[in-house]
């Protein structure tokens, strides 16, 4: 059994959640980079992971799904050890579209993914951290987006009203084990630099917004990484139900 500390980061193969991994691995974690299809990006943070003397593992799950989410907490038991870190990174978002031309089916996929799968690993990793089942605790940071409280006019409300739920999440579930040696806070990150802007339609987003950010500049993925890393660490040990805005000022 090993001493790490244990994280697991959902839609690690990418942008913020991949920053995440490399950061957490840096910082002595062993990490399950958890991703949905893209096993060869998953597979190269591993890679880069082991390369550096870490220790991680790559596991394929789509969170929208319970018994995959399951498999993934199982997975992780068996090949690494006892969680105390996990980041709910996973997220999607669908071509720009104003709330009259969207469907229930593009609702149902977005807040399967955003909603339901954070609700899903927010549960599999209480069950392994709450000191009322003879765990050590442990800390939950979620991801969120400025969209929860810009809303995303003319673009993707969903997405908007999907991370509105996160937050309420975070907070709730804070409160909840708070004295159950579990912490549970998000980031709200603002304009990241990240494919994610690609899913939407529009690859150069951050270009064309980062005129309306105060420090007149997109985000890196790393920057928002830093944030969640303090977040889950001992510096931040009497933070919880907190969400932090990384936005340049946004």
């Amino acid at each position: 059994m090993s001493m790490d500390k244990i994280m697991v980061i959902t839609g690690a193969g990418r942008g913020i959640g991949a920053a995440t991994a490399l950061l957490a691995a840096e910082r002595g974690y062993a990490v399950c980079l958890n991703y949905r299809h893209n096993r060869a990006a998953a597979e190269t943070i591993v890679k880069k992971i082991e390369r550096a003397g870490g220790r991680a593992i790559a596991v394929a799950a789509d969170i929208a799904s319970e018994t995959e989410v399951v498999r993934l907490f199982a997975t992780v038991d068996r090949e690494l050890g006892a969680l105390s870190a996990l980041v709910n990174n996973a997220g999607i978002l669908e071509r720009q579209m104003r709330v009259a031309e969207m469907d229930a089916a593009r609702l149902t996929r977005i807040f399967a993914t955003n909603v339901t799968g954070s609700f899903l690993c927010a549960r599999e990793a209480v069950r392994r951290m709450s000191s009322k089942r003879g765990f050590s605790g442990g800390a939950i940071v979620n991801v969120s987006s400025v969209a929860a409280t810009l809303g995303a006019p003319g673009e993707y409300v969903d997405y908007a009203a999907s991370k509105g739920a996160v937050e309420s999440l975070t907070i709730g579930l804070a409160k909840e084990v708070a004295e159950e040696g579990i912490r549970v806070n998000a980031v709200r990150p603002g304009f990241i630099y990240t494919d994610i802007h690609a899913d939407g339609g529009e690859p150069d987003r951050v270009e064309r917004v980062k005129e309306f950010v105060p420090m007149k500049r997109g985000g890196q993925p790393e920057e928002v990484a830093r944030a969640i890393l303090w977040l889950l660490s001992a510096e931040a040990s009497y933070t919880t139900g907190a969400i932090i805005p990384v936005a340049g000022g946004r």
